[in-house]
């Protein structure tokens, strides 16, 4: 045999295992699909490992396990929303199969704007239709769907109640991170609400660590005597910090996250977040086995939950009343 043609079919015979080798690769590479994971809190604090684990059981019940046959991509912006756009765009780049936008209306909306293609499950506290997210909650019509929370509603609610538990604070105050999606809206609620039950309502603005300590060295001067946390994943993420702010400062405050109260908050009252999670987990699922963003409604987070801590009632020197007791769907002694 001569040198060429030994050599030609060692060629061939190589380039025959290559291409045989090829789709395997490829197969491998289809069947770990990519998730990303678009978060506009921080992913090493407490609630969102709780709201991580909660969007891999929704993931589970669709029969996607992690390092089994899907990965994540986590981009966490910690609260900087400025962030969001330049970390949806690096998911993207990667050709992620979905990406889950959570943490609110600041994520989906950075999502959104990053790609038209990519289908997007958003979990958001505001209505998507008025944000321009979705055509309509039955149809949504483009790339994303996902789960709304109306959690600006509840804050009225959370005012009633608060003033309830504390009949003689006669000035209410409401924090709010302005550079925050639904400050504005926020504030408008509660304001009327205070307005109708004539109460003075302080609006305190704090979008930094240090911003939480300087309102809370605030409120006596101000004469506050409860507080309600507007919805923030700012403050999601910095639940402990605002939980010892309000014991240290005797200060009564509700916020809509249980976690507030299981890490020694007074008080929550609003949609069960990590349940919200879970169903954005069960869309990311349905949509990887191949349904359609644009024919899966947006679902209706509904399910609202009020706890209280009775142990913090008592440090701050309040009874609770048996009315409020009986609403409570849990109560932390």
């Amino acid at each position: 045999m001569h040198f060429h043609q030994w050599k030609r079919r060692e060629i061939i015979a190589l380039l025959g295992g290559a291409t045989a080798a090829w789709p395997l690769a490829a197969r491998a590479q289809q069947a770990m699909p990519v998730v990303g994971f678009l978060n506009s809190g921080s992913g090493d604090r407490e609630p969102f490992t709780q709201f991580v684990r909660a969007f891999h059981r929704g993931l589970s019940e669709t029969g996607y396990v992690d390092g089994r046959n899907f990965a994540v991509e986590y981009r966490w912006a910690d609260g900087q929303y400025d962030r969001l756009p330049a970390l949806a765009a690096e998911l993207v780049r990667q050709q992620v199969k979905v990406i889950a936008a959570t943490g609110g209306n600041p994520s989906a909306l950075a999502a959104k704007a990053a790609t038209a293609t990519i289908p997007i499950v958003f979990n958001m506290g505001d209505d998507p239709v008025k944000a321009g997210v979705v055509a309509s909650l039955n149809r949504p019509g483009g790339n994303l769907t996902g789960v709304s929370m109306l959690n600006t509603e509840l804050q009225a609610k959370q005012l009633e109640t608060l003033h309830e538990l504390v009949p003689s604070a006669t000035d209410v105050g409401l924090l709010i991170n302005p550079t925050g999606p639904n400050a504005e809206s926020v504030s408008m609620q509660v304001q009327t609400a205070a307005r109708t039950r004539g109460l003075n309502l302080h609006i305190l603005p704090a979008s930094t660590e240090r911003d939480l300590e300087a309102v809370f060295a605030r409120l006596g001067d101000l004469r506050v005597g409860a507080l309600i946390l507007g919805p923030d994943p700012f403050f999601t993420s910095r639940l402990q910090q605002l939980a010892a702010l309000s014991v240290r400062h005797s200060m009564p405050a509700i916020y809509s996250n249980r976690e507030f109260s299981a890490a020694g908050g007074l008080m929550n009252y609003g949609i069960s977040i990590t349940d919200v999670y879970r169903l954005v987990g069960v869309y990311t699922g349905r949509i990887l086995k191949g349904e359609k963003p644009a024919e899966l409604p947006v679902q209706q987070a509904t399910k609202v939950q009020m706890i209280i801590n009775l142990k913090t009632a008592k440090a701050l020197g309040l009874t609770v009343p048996d009315t409020l007791l009986a609403r409570a769907d849990e109560v932390i002694e």
